[in-house]
């Protein structure tokens, strides 16, 4: 994929994100796409971090949203790279610090095949 290409997916995951638009968020990601969190670890020791699926994916965000309906992500920084794409935002919720986080995006065929989250 083209940078350009690579960087719209991730303005287009950003757009749905903050809209809480499920439907158009996993509309990016292939139906057995992989999803790795530190939060999803915390919060579902079960899992180890990693979902798998749209069906768990689906399930994942919707409790985000439910859980946290201030939740927005400003966007920093996009770095695309051949089938990737690196994106580092602050996770803004309110009555809680700002928290920077980086993403990886891997793609093929135009669709997110995985997702892995980095922060501390």
């Amino acid at each position: 994929m083209t940078d350009q290409e690579l960087n719209e997916i991730a303005r287009k995951w950003f757009a749905a994100f903050n809209a809480k638009n499920l439907d158009l968020l996993l509309s990016l990601y292939h139906d057995q796409a992989e999803h790795f969190s530190p939060k999803l670890k915390v919060r579902h020791p079960e899992t180890h971090g990693l979902i798998k699926g749209k069906a768990a994916l689906r399930t994942w965000w919707q409790d985000s949203f439910d859980r946290l309906p201030s939740l927005h992500y400003q966007v920093t920084r996009l770095t695309p790279y051949h089938d990737r794409v690196f994106m580092e935002y602050i996770r803004q919720v309110s009555g809680e610090p700002d928290l920077c986080v980086g993403e990886m995006l891997e793609t093929a065929n135009g669709l997110i095949v995985k997702s892995s989250v980095f922060h501390q």
